[in-house]
């Protein structure tokens, strides 16, 4: 009973924050650094058995916390929360160390190293070479430091579940604020084009995809996490307000990604469960599904039907669109293109962005980290690519504890072909995949004998 009230006040806290941020943004700069020095005092103190969890909890904190804080301006820099997911994992192998088997992720990191020699020739001079080589390699490095300290560390499935739900409050602060940014949405929505104001003055792909991670966590935390009909309603509740801003953003790879993780977590945890849950289960999954499709005639409602043209693939007139990647094709022919051309040493990091500046004028950013990292490292890059793909497949097939093992490799894969790695949450994601996850014991209860009368 304490533990729910806690986690509705620590909701409630989260969500006012939101309406105070919105209220003076100032607030954000306040709130980043107040979680800045919290979290580091609470991983210096903590006692050794609580290092790994502290440092999870502090990574899923500034994961949840970016975009807020992009949109807000409240951090120290726009890559700032990569950053110190990496500087709090160092500080977690420090004191926790490393397994001897992740060596192969220390490949993975060298790996990235060539690209950079071959930018120092390959990039314009216009072009700014430390900016452009820390904004293409933070997200791929803060991946290859966050899966070095997070393979076989052993955690409990109770305290996965903490660490889903550091990564959801700032989330609800997000949503919070933006309800507050754009109150009637008929105003503002006028075509099916991805809508910055909808999404609360910022990127609508990014705010799509943080929303989409916190509609996972409902997910999540609706079927494991509501032992009550009040918390099943409250997650339900959240479920749908984070849906309904990840759908009015008109960023539709946030949500698909959400969608194929959310799927791949009931279909593994289906077969988890006693036969009995399953009864259980399916009885949710249909209050759930209620609920999606009553946010989603909502979401079309307020939208005057833009939405489901949208996903239609079709304009505000109703004609169908010639491309639905919105040009990502033409992007990912583009960077296979440098590949076949420069098989070895590739074109060198962040020179596929600097290319169409010379070429266009317009210095579009890829979304898609596959065909990126094969361009820009080349042969480095095939490796790099294996080693993700295959390492984690290889755990699994030693250590199949972790319920969520194949939602998030799905929720990092999904991500990074619609949205590269531009925040820190697929690097965080593809790491927890690899957490060594134990059951928690079930006390054991044990009958009192009765006192015999005297």
């Amino acid at each position: 009973m304490k533990t729910n009230i806690t986690y509705i006040s620590i909701i409630a806290i989260h969500a006012v924050l939101g309406m105070l941020i919105y209220l003076s943004e100032i607030i954000a700069k306040v709130y980043f650094f107040a979680a800045l020095f919290y979290f580091i005092y609470q991983v210096v103190i903590a006692p050794n058995h609580r290092k790994t969890l502290e440092v999870l909890k502090a990574c899923a904190y500034f994961v949840g916390i970016e975009v807020f804080m992009r949109t807000t301006k409240g951090s120290v820099s726009y890559e700032a929360s990569k950053y110190l997911v990496i500087l709090f994992t160092l500080i977690g192998m420090f004191y926790k160390g490393a397994s001897g088997k992740a060596y192969p992720y220390f490949l993975y990191l060298m790996f990235l190293v060539p690209s950079i020699f071959v930018a120092s020739t390959t990039l314009s001079f216009d072009a700014n070479f430390r900016t452009n080589i820390a904004f293409v390699l933070s997200g791929p490095s803060c991946l290859g430091f966050a899966a070095l300290f997070c393979y076989d560390k052993q955690v409990t499935s109770q305290q996965l579940q903490r660490v889903l739900l550091f990564m959801l409050l700032p989330l609800i602060a997000h949503a919070t604020y933006n309800f507050f940014y754009t109150p009637d949405l008929k105003d503002i929505i006028s075509n099916t084009a991805s809508n910055t104001k909808a999404s609360g003055g910022f990127g609508a792909n990014q705010v799509a995809t943080v929303f989409g991670l916190g509609m996972f966590i409902l997910t999540v935390r609706f079927f494991m996490k509501s032992p009550n009909l009040g918390l099943k309603l409250l997650n339900i509740g959240l479920f749908g307000m984070l849906t309904f801003r990840a759908l009015v953003t008109f960023s539709r790879g946030g949500v698909i990604a959400a969608i194929i993780a959310i799927l791949a977590f009931l279909i593994i945890y289906y077969g988890y469960v006693s036969v009995k849950k399953r009864v259980e289960l399916i009885q949710l999954l249909g209050l759930f599904c209620f609920g999606v499709f009553a946010v989603w005639l909502y979401t079309s409602t307020q939208t005057s039907g833009m939405l489901d043209k949208r996903y239609a693939n079709k304009d505000s007139l109703g004609r169908e669109k010639a491309d639905i990647s919105t040009g990502r094709t033409d992007l990912f022919i583009e960077e296979i293109d440098g590949f076949i051309n420069n098989p070895i040493f590739g074109i060198g990091s962040s020179r596929a962005k600097d290319q169409r500046i010379e070429d266009s004028g317009q210095g579009v950013i890829s979304h898609n980290e596959v065909s990126r990292t094969l361009a820009e490292h080349g042969i480095f890059g095939v490796f790099i690519l294996i080693i993700l793909i295959f390492k984690p497949l290889y755990y699994r097939a030693q250590n199949r504890n972790n319920v969520f093992f194949y939602a998030f490799l799905c929720l990092w894969f999904a991500t990074i072909n619609h949205s590269g790695m531009r925040i820190a949450m697929p690097a965080f994601i593809y790491a927890l995949a690899l957490l060594n996850v134990k059951n928690d014991k079930r006390p054991i209860h044990r009958k009192q004998l009765k006192e015999q009368a005297v």
